[in-house]
């Protein structure tokens, strides 16, 4: 059986008021499509009803795959989803589906493969929309950027939006090498991808604020703490085999 041409890839924890809709819609779109898709969920050891859901939902739809892990963080499930599969395209998506799946057409227009390596979806290119978001939320988006500038890489927007494009091989050598499992994730991948002298375009989309977002404070001060591990890793060589090496 050959390689799927698109895989979202979904991790997941403590989802159940939202995940089976989340997979409904994105079915509902990618069956429309004319390539060859699969959908694999990253459940990263959740403690509510999610992973009966995720059971059914497969049981259901062939083309959802599930991944059961112990709990440890978002980057690590994010990680065991990228590996997982071996489709051409390999598209992160956040579980809330804060993106609506239509605009899977702005990284993939028309099922064709953009030139790019790597797409992002930014909230901050122009263009882009950020319906019913709170202030204060935005503001702390916006201080974490400006940490990234600081201690990592400019010329990125929007590191934490949670829908991104990678081409597979590009899929398997930089998730082959992230460690980091929270939500700093982003930043790890992004900086090896800069590295590794990828080209990676922006893409404004329009991002629909959730209730019920999994981010807290001590994990949002973790992902500071993750920017400056990325430097560390990187001055140590841990990140050691990428092509730029």
């Amino acid at each position: 059986m050959s390689a799927p041409f698109l895989a979202v890839v979904v991790p997941a924890y403590n989802e159940e008021d939202r995940i089976a809709s989340s997979l409904e819609s994105l079915a509902d779109y990618l069956s429309k499509q004319s390539y060859t898709w699969e959908i694999v969920v990253a459940d990263d050891g959740s403690r509510d009803d999610t992973a009966s859901i995720l059971t059914e939902a497969a049981e259901r739809l062939p083309s959802i795959r599930v991944i059961s892990l112990p709990h440890r963080g978002k980057g690590a499930a994010a990680r065991s989803g990228m590996l997982f599969t071996d489709a051409e395209w390999r598209f992160l998506c956040d579980a809330d589906l804060s993106m609506e799946p239509e605009q899977l057409e702005l990284f993939l227009p028309g099922g064709s493969p953009p030139a790019e390596e790597i797409v992002i979806g930014s909230r901050e290119a122009p263009g882009a929309n950020r319906i019913g978001e709170p202030a204060n939320r935005h503001i702390k988006g916006r201080t974490f950027t400006l940490a990234v500038r600081l201690l990592a890489f400019r010329g990125i927007e929007d590191t934490q939006c949670g829908f991104k494009l990678f081409r597979g091989e590009v899929a398997d050598q930089i998730f082959g090498r992230q460690r980091l499992d929270g939500f700093g994730f982003d930043v790890e991948v992004l900086f090896m991808a800069r590295k590794m002298g990828l080209t990676i375009r922006e893409q404004a989309i329009d991002w629909y604020y959730r209730d019920g977002s999994s981010m807290t404070f001590l994990k949002g001060m973790g992902g500071f703490l993750d920017i400056a591990r990325v430097r560390l890793n990187w001055a140590i060589g841990r990140y050691r085999g990428l092509n730029s090496d």
